[in-house]
């Protein structure tokens, strides 16, 4: 009894396994086309990025969406072939569950990889540009899915999450074919300031790498404690880093020795300290006590700010001698 009720439970699992064997089959089949299809898609999805002139980091990111799409819907109807017995809603279901649970573990994964895919689509830089994000810059090397890859001027490498390249301030320095530097000089306060753009400007002129159009101009940026700061303003092309760092030397390699010929002093940070005596003969008398103001010439000074009148006070006999005289005037 016992062996012809084994021999029965095995011959129903055998008949089971071999009724599911075709749609297995069948199941596995379906899962094997949507990988070639998955291919395909790719294909076709970079062809059709390429026809619009995209970036190729757009058409590799979609590429693999589409196919990764394409394969999950084939796992889907090779499943619901190979077991009849599960319909699409419970699919469905489990998909829904699951992607709540992968949502929240995988949480900033998928915040990253959705920032790429938007930069790729946004193009706010491109391999190649020279960016500045927070304390990094450099060239970018690598657009991927997670992350950006910057090449510092260092030959460090900075991996960077999208989210932040995304939702933070990203400072392109080569976005433009051309870009304006700024260089300051300080001259003497009694210097000619005149005389001083001149120079300044004919040695900006005269360096190699500065463009003509728009022309390179110098403003007095401010009259500071010990100098007066001259900002001079020059464009470039190309906008690369090594550029700018080129013209900045060749411009203060020909502008320091210019002015120095000019007489034109390069102050140092100074500070005067004025030492007067304070004593009540000279205090707010300006023409005898200089306080930090230019002197001027005698019988020229500003009126005092107060006047020290001396009193004496009599004692003695004096003072009853003339307490009668007052007195009598009153």
């Amino acid at each position: 009894m016992d062996l012809d009720a084994l021999f029965a439970r095995l011959r129903g699992l055998t008949d089971a396994t071999l009724a599911l064997l075709p749609g297995l089959v069948l199941g596995l089949l379906v899962l094997g086309l949507s990988f070639l299809l998955a291919r395909a898609v790719r294909a076709a999805i970079g062809r059709a990025v390429a026809l619009r002139a995209g970036p190729p980091g757009v058409a590799l990111v979609l590429g693999r969406i589409g196919a990764g799409l394409t394969i999950l819907l084939g796992i889907f109807v090779g499943a619901a072939i190979a077991f009849p017995s599960i319909n699409a809603a419970d699919l469905f279901g489990v998909l829904g569950i699951g992607g709540v649970a992968i949502g929240f573990a995988f949480r900033d994964i998928l915040q990253n990889s959705l920032a790429g895919i938007l930069l790729l689509l946004t193009r706010p830089f491109r391999l190649g540009d020279q960016i500045k994000v927070g304390e990094f810059e450099g060239t970018v090397e690598d657009i991927q899915v997670r992350a950006t890859t910057i090449r510092t001027y260092d030959n460090r490498r900075a991996v960077i999450p999208n989210s932040a390249l995304f939702s933070g301030q990203v400072l392109v320095n080569t976005a433009y074919d051309k870009r304006r530097l700024t260089i300051r000089f300080g001259i003497g306060n009694g210097d000619d300031i005149a005389g001083a753009k001149r120079v300044i400007l004919a040695a900006a002129q005269g360096a190699e790498g500065v463009l003509a159009d728009p022309a390179p101009v110098v403003r007095v940026a401010e009259l500071g404690d010990f100098a007066v700061q001259l900002d001079l303003f020059l464009w470039i092309d190309p906008p690369q880093r090594v550029e700018a760092l080129d013209v900045i030397d060749r411009v203060l390699e020909r502008a320091k020795p210019a002015l120095t010929r000019a007489g034109i002093d390069l102050p140092y940070p100074t500070q005067q300290i004025l030492f007067h005596d304070q004593t009540e003969a000279t205090d707010g008398d300006r023409a005898r006590q200089r306080e930090g103001w230019p002197a001027r010439p005698r019988g020229d000074s500003p009126p005092p700010r107060w006047q020290v009148v001396e009193t004496r006070e009599r004692t003695g006999p004096a003072r009853a001698a003339a307490e009668p005289d007052q007195a009598a005037a009153q």
